[in-house]
């Protein structure tokens, strides 16, 4: 007896020192992966520092107060140079002035110096000549991590160029910075374990939002002119909404997506054969401070040279036509989805832009998108946890979780069988507690669906595909151009998008559909927005609704957006209409 007591106790200590030893090599890499960061910006300040000795004049606030379009063609034209655009941003990002606020960066890339160079050997200057651009941490660029805030990813650099960095050089961009995102990206909110949390620079006590909120935070912060992010759920759109960005979404294969994300579930045919086609694709779009500047980069991505390096692209150019349109247009609009309601400065929001609308010539129809508690639980989550969340979870082996995922991390934890009790003996109060029962599903509570085969995957796929042409018939029907709708704001206080996944089908819609969706704000939270929110009731005032109250309150003076969105293909269209409700904005 004593013996098998000291083999159990010895067993019981070496599990414990093998804990231990695993968390503290976890520990030690996070320690290496920050102070390689470090190096980094103290690398680009030296690199500073030279060029002001040498060019002591350099007129910084002028040249970091021109919009995109009138930067590039200061460049094109020669009065600016690159050298002196590329260490003034450098400069205002080296200066901590935005990273020490905001922790927004996730590294600096020192080749920006060789891309400097090279640019002016190139025989024609591209449209993005000289124009330093930030990327978001998983886009691939040689040389660099790609760490999707994962510890696993750390060890791992990229051999080569993605698509889309390559072809952003070929224009004479200049990449700079690498920023910082959630960890897994699969949060709207922006922290994880590595690199720590980032926060708004318009309010340090606010969230950018996710999972692109390192780009939103450096561009709103003024630190880049103009970067790219991705879009599985609003990725792009929330930063944007959040930050006071505009940012586009375009249809997912109409840019080159870059490497998969750090999980593939079953959003994609893995199940049934390995086909790469995922059935809620990821998108990669601009963000930027105008809806000029998002025109500027697609125009110049969508270029000979994407089609060539990836000829699954579609050969279709910028259709410049389309987006310098002045044609009234058709509008459908609606300010909720009868699923989440929104606060109340986001209806208003809507209100406020359909009547300047109207006023200006366009034609507004009223458009209820159809059946959004059935597309939240049985098309997009049902998409993403497939498998019960098990391909998730396994990304975070031999990671520390992060505490705004750790709702979802332990839900998917619950064991199927307890999941399938639960779901038996929750089922006969479905028509008693419907709204309840809904929210308790995309809270992750055991109640997500599964698919259990691959008869029932592709029966999903059909599912996703069947909901697309009845939403499409139903905007052929009303013979609509756009929509006008809202987008979830203002920004939250970090830790609460981990509480509300629910409260993003204002984007996921537009995933699920694959349409272009732009954001463009068009006022900011007001003290009477402030009074009305305390009165907000949600749906049924039940815990949830409480939480967003909670979430977005302290928002005076945050940016206030509304959602711009196209059929697939018809990025121009989009950014036209998106152009069109920033002019009357200002205009007000």
């Amino acid at each position: 007896t004593s013996a098998a007591l000291a083999l159990l106790g010895g067993s019981v200590a070496a599990l414990v020192v093998w804990k231990w030893l695993g968390k503290r090599m976890i520990q030690k890499k996070m320690e290496e992966a920050r102070r390689t960061r470090d190096e980094g910006m103290k690398k680009m300040a030296k690199a500073v520092q030279r060029f002001r000795e040498q060019v002591p004049s350099a007129q910084t606030d002028a040249i970091l107060s021109l919009p995109l379009l009138e930067l590039t063609g200061r460049l094109q034209e020669g009065s600016l140079s690159p050298r002196t655009v590329l260490y003034t941003y450098l400069e205002k990002v080296s200066a901590l002035e935005v990273t020490q606020q905001t922790n927004c960066l996730r590294h600096f890339i020192p080749e920006c110096e060789e891309q400097l160079q090279e640019i002016q050997q190139h025989r024609e200057k591209g449209l993005l000549y000289g124009i330093p651009v930030s990327i978001k941490d998983h886009i691939g660029h040689k040389g660099h991590l790609a760490t999707c805030g994962l510890v696993q990813c750390l060890g791992t650099l990229m051999e080569d160029d993605s698509v889309l960095v390559k072809v952003l050089k070929r224009q004479g961009a200049i990449p700079f910075a690498m920023t910082n995102v959630p960890q897994s990206l699969f949060s709207y909110d922006c922290s994880n374990p590595i690199f720590g949390q980032t926060l708004n620079p318009l309010n340090p006590q606010k969230s950018p939002g996710g999972s692109s909120g390192g780009e939103g935070a450096l561009i709103a912060g003024g630190g880049s002119i103009l970067g790219i992010g991705s879009d599985i759920g609003g990725s792009i759109r929330l930063p944007s909404s959040f930050c006071g960005l505009c940012g586009l979404k375009p249809t997912a294969e109409r840019l080159r997506w870059v490497l998969p994300l750090p999980f593939q579930p079953c959003s994609r045919s893995g199940l049934a054969g390995g086909e790469k086609h995922w059935v809620v694709p990821c998108a990669l779009g601009p963000m930027a401070r105008d809806v000029d500047s998002l025109a500027l980069c697609m125009k110049a991505l969508l270029c000979q040279e994407m089609f060539q390096l990836d000829p699954t692209v579609p050969p279709i150019p910028f259709n410049e036509e389309v987006y310098s349109s002045s044609t009234p247009l058709r509008v459908g609009y609606y300010d909720t989805d009868g699923y989440f309601p929104l606060p109340p400065c986001m209806r208003r929001a809507v209100k406020e832009t359909r009547r300047a609308l109207q006023a200006a010539g366009h034609q507004l129809v009223l458009f209820s998108p159809p059946r959004i508690p059935y597309v939240m639980t049985e098309l997009f989550l049902k998409t993403f946890f497939a498998d019960g969340g098990r391909t998730w979870l396994d990304v975070f082996t031999g990671d520390i979780v992060d505490p705004g995922l750790k709702p979802q991390v332990n839900s998917c934890r619950i064991p199927r069988l307890v999941k399938k009790l639960l779901a038996l003996l929750l089922k006969p109060l479905v028509r008693l507690f419907a709204q309840i029962l809904l929210l308790l599903k995309l809270k992750g509570v055991a109640m997500i669906s599964t698919c259990r085969s691959v008869k029932e995957m592709w029966n999903h796929h059909h599912q996703i595909q069947v909901y697309r042409s009845q939403f499409i018939a139903q905007w052929k029907e009303l013979q609509l151009d756009v929509v006008l709708c809202p987008v979830l704001g203002p920004a939250f206080t970090p830790g609460y998008p981990g509480k509300l996944l629910t409260a993003i089908s204002s984007t996921m819609l537009y995933n699920v559909l694959n349409f272009p969706a732009g954001v463009v704000p068009v006022s900011t939270v007001t003290e009477a927005d402030e009074e009305e929110l305390k009165l907000y009731k949600g749906c049924c005032d039940d815990p949830w609704d409480r939480t967003l109250k909670q979430a977005v309150s302290g928002a005076v003076g945050m940016p206030v957006a509304v959602q711009c969105v196209a059929l697939p293909w018809q990025e121009e269209l989009c950014l036209r209409f998106m152009k069109e409700v920033e002019t009357l904005s200002r205009d007000k």
